[in-house]
């Protein structure tokens, strides 16, 4: 029976959390806007979002409960995106207007000429939204720019990398994120701990940007986002691969590999006095995507950090090919196991702290101690 109260209890916290965005209009409907975290440089920077329909809420549907947040799910399963809605970006004294698409969507690239403060990392965008017959939405935004004294990119896959994509795993993962304690949340031993370090650098000071990708669709990322913040992994701007909405035109989402190689090539040309660092999986066409970009981007990428996903024999000979092949330029590719293989690499290439190195090792330790304790529990 306790087990039993656990899972309601897990469903009712998941469908909560999945009802929530449809919360802000109070049950009213009608144009809604729901954009994504942005980043930038001094020069530019890219905000992506959504503008969208959403039902109205019947008088009969109470304010709060399990009622009320099952028809919010609904709602957001059946809302439709708002084409032709005119949505207006300012940061500072610098302003954008652009169009949705035919499904909602925009995609903002502001250029900045008027200087952005350098003093802060998060900064926030304004954006207003119009549409004929509807009343003028307004809201805000994040957008990360990093400081001056960043010193490296970080781009990394977010699938079998950050997360189990699985789907027995998929549910053991919102288990812990709505059921378990906050310290026993993260997916991956020691990701939290070594993406932290990623992040403040080898003086632990540093607010290096990091770019995460992912396979998924638009309509998880409150998910991810509540996923990142619970298991304190560090939040950048989440770059969804695929829109997964089809059409007679185009039956079938965009390759992964394909999109993912265009976001990649985006994000090193916005942070072009950069080097990077790129973090993928051994099971989802990282490596050689990721090979083919050291080789376009001479002396860019220092290191490519593969997370082991199995033991196929195959499989890790096509990726030691690739670290023979990358012999003869600046990258190291390391497939590893854990996160403390990575960790140790990256401190002995200064890219993180000794510090930062210990909390990953303290980390990944207590992670298995607990799974070790469970497995005697039970």
């Amino acid at each position: 029976m306790g087990l039993f109260r656990q899972w309601a209890s897990f469903v009712k916290r998941l469908v909560h959390v999945i009802a929530k965005p449809m919360k802000r209009d109070f049950g009213s409907g009608g144009m809604m806007v729901q954009p994504y975290r942005g980043y930038g440089s001094q020069r530019e920077v890219f905000v992506m979002g959504r503008v969208f329909r959403q039902a109205a809420l019947g008088r009969a549907i109470p304010r709060r409960g399990m009622l009320r947040d099952t028809a919010d799910v609904a709602r957001r399963i059946f809302r439709r995106g708002f084409a032709g809605a005119r949505v207006e970006l300012s940061l500072g004294g610098n302003q954008l207007c652009v169009t949705t698409d035919r499904d909602g969507y925009f995609d903002v690239h502001l250029p900045i000429s008027d200087a952005l403060p350098i003093d802060v990392s998060w900064h926030v965008a304004d954006i207003k939204v119009k549409a004929e017959g509807q009343s003028t939405i307004r809201t805000t935004v994040e957008v990360f720019v990093p400081p001056p004294e960043a010193d490296l990119l970080v781009i990394s896959d977010i699938d079998d990398t950050v997360m189990f994509t699985g789907v027995a795993e998929k549910l053991k993962m919102l288990y812990r994120l709505f059921v378990r304690k906050p310290h026993r949340r993260t997916a991956f031993p020691g990701v939290a701990s070594l993406y932290q370090a990623l992040h403040r650098g080898g003086s632990d000071k540093v607010e290096r940007p990091i770019l995460y990708v992912s396979r998924g669709p638009w309509a998880i990322y409150e998910m991810l986002e509540a996923f990142f913040q619970l298991n304190r992994i560090p939040v950048g701007p989440i770059l969804f691969l695929r829109e997964w909405g089809i059409s007679w035109r185009h039956p079938w989402p965009r390759r992964a590999e394909a999109h993912k190689r265009d976001l990649i090539d985006r994000m090193l040309t916005q942070y072009d006095d950069l080097p990077c660092i790129l973090i993928g999986d051994s099971g989802q066409h990282d490596p050689e995507v990721y090979s083919e970009v050291v080789r376009d981007y001479p002396g860019r990428i220092k290191a490519i950090y593969i997370r082991r996903v199995d033991r196929n024999p195959d499989r890790e000979a096509a990726i030691q090919g690739l670290r023979n092949e990358l012999a003869d330029t600046d990258c190291q590719l390391v497939l590893a196991a854990d996160s403390v293989l990575i960790a140790e690499h990256a401190h002995a290439e200064g890219y993180i702290s000794a510090r930062g190195l210990q909390a990953v090792k303290r980390d990944v330790a207590e992670s298995y101690q607990e799974a070790s304790d469970e497995r005697s529990a039970n």
